[in-house]
């Protein structure tokens, strides 16, 4: 029974990351490309019908990860608490950046929430890479000092960042060089992904530009994905075991 909760947890996290991982995109690219009133509509429209019928994935996952794995739920949720709080409310400026600024027309409005949603957009995609940074480095279950448990076995709890900003220090912090990069391949994935995404939806004018970005920044993704992979294996030489 516990492998077919993780078998339907993993699948709805996969869903969630592939559906609104392109709104994450669309963002991205809104903030750096989109420069003229007529791209930022083409752009909003394209997910418009769905960002937030997304976003409902998300929650099934907490809701799936709260009932099958009560002990995983408790703990990553007091260990990642400031993150998932920053997470929260930058879901929260992203929606309401793009309910709210077709409400007033004036350009400083205008301006004020497309920022929200551009810049909510990137720092998520980021964080989400950095949460995946956190799971494949591990975390200090138990509060390890010096050899000995001071916690729980299931306990744990990061500062944002450590004054090392190592992922071998000790005491590990959720920010460090390691799942700061793998944040940036988040970044230039789900910018990828929405690109993509632009481009099957509409037929704006910046989808030829899009193209290109696209090409170069998949040679940047295979850079960054063996520079990841081979330290990786240097802060845990045997991964899987």
């Amino acid at each position: 029974m516990e492998l077919f909760w993780y078998i339907v947890l993993m699948t709805m996290l996969a869903v969630y990351v592939i559906l609104d991982g392109y709104d994450f995109g669309a963002g991205i690219i809104h903030l750096f490309f989109a420069k003229t009133e007529k791209d930022k509509k083409a752009i909003t429209n394209a997910i418009g019908p769905f960002w937030d019928a997304n976003e409902v994935w998300l929650i099934a996952s907490g809701g799936v990860l709260f009932f099958a794995f009560p002990t995983l739920y408790a703990s990553s949720f007091s260990g990642f608490y400031l993150p998932l709080i920053m997470i929260l409310w930058l879901l929260i400026f992203r929606a309401i950046g793009l309910e709210l600024r077709g409400q007033v027309h004036n350009a400083m409005w205008e301006a004020i929430w497309d920022k929200a949603f551009g810049i909510a957009s990137l720092l998520l995609a980021l964080f989400f890479g950095v949460a995946l940074g956190n799971i494949v480095r591990g975390v200090n279950l138990g509060i390890v000092t010096e050899g000995v448990s001071t916690q729980e076995a299931h306990y744990f709890f990061l500062p944002l960042w450590n004054p090392t900003f190592s992922p071998q220090a000790e005491h590990l912090g959720i920010l460090d060089w390691f799942t700061v990069l793998l944040g940036v391949i988040g970044v230039v994935s789900l910018s990828i992904h929405g690109a993509n995404w632009i481009i099957f939806k509409t037929n704006s004018d910046l989808n030829e530009k899009l193209k290109t970005v696209i090409f170069r920044l998949n040679f940047v993704l295979l850079a960054l994905v063996i520079i990841s992979l081979s330290v990786w294996h240097v802060i845990e030489p045997k991964p899987f075991q």
